[in-house]
């Protein structure tokens, strides 16, 4: 489907249109979640590269794309890159958007994931703490973003060997997932 709306709108928009990248960008999406991670790096780096070009480099669009690409490069392990356009997403939200914007929140949210990954579990705790304040205070305690931070704050606490602060977390993931709603650990 987006193959086929990628081409119509490079027929009728160009290369470079709004809607041509949009779809660029999304179908690198489809194909991050289908496991075709080379095609979805060429996907987003085009994306990206266009983005660039045409709306600059502090575009929400662009930010949108490296964040993107620091979620494909964390799943294939370039945790250095992954951190980089994390960081890039990150300080460009902040500008374009300040430190409360769900966008910024979610890149904050992916900061503590890369992070935990890596061992550096005291920025990690920063990452989500900052996260789950930020939801809390745009979306309320049951927003599913809200609750995936408060799952990710409870594994962290599990793995430090926090049971008192595991618990207190634990409680509050749980009543939504009682209710059939799954957790993720990152946003996209």
């Amino acid at each position: 489907m987006y193959e086929r709306a990628l081409a119509g709108y490079e027929k009728v928009h160009g290369p470079e249109h709004p809607s041509t990248l949009n779809t660029v960008n999304n179908l690198g999406n489809l194909y991050r979640d289908q496991g075709r991670l080379g095609d979805a790096e060429a996907m987003y780096n085009r994306a990206l590269a266009s983005r660039e070009k045409v709306h600059g480099p502090e575009h929400p669009s662009t930010l949108n794309t490296v964040n993107n690409l620091g979620v494909l490069y964390r799943g294939q392990g370039r945790l250095g890159d992954a951190e980089a356009m994390y960081e890039r997403a990150l300080a460009g939200y902040e500008k374009v958007h300040g430190p409360e914007h769900p966008s910024t929140l979610n890149t904050v949210n992916n900061l503590g994931v890369l992070y935990r990954g890596q061992g550096r579990l005291g920025d990690a705790e920063a990452m989500y703490e900052r996260a789950l304040a930020g939801y809390e205070k745009a979306f309320g305690p049951e927003h599913p973003s809200t609750l995936i931070t408060v799952n990710n704050l409870r594994s962290l606490y599990e793995d430090q060997g926090r049971l008192a602060d595991t618990e207190l977390m634990l409680e509050r993931a749980s009543r939504k997932q009682e209710e059939g709603e799954g957790l993720e650990n990152q946003v996209t």
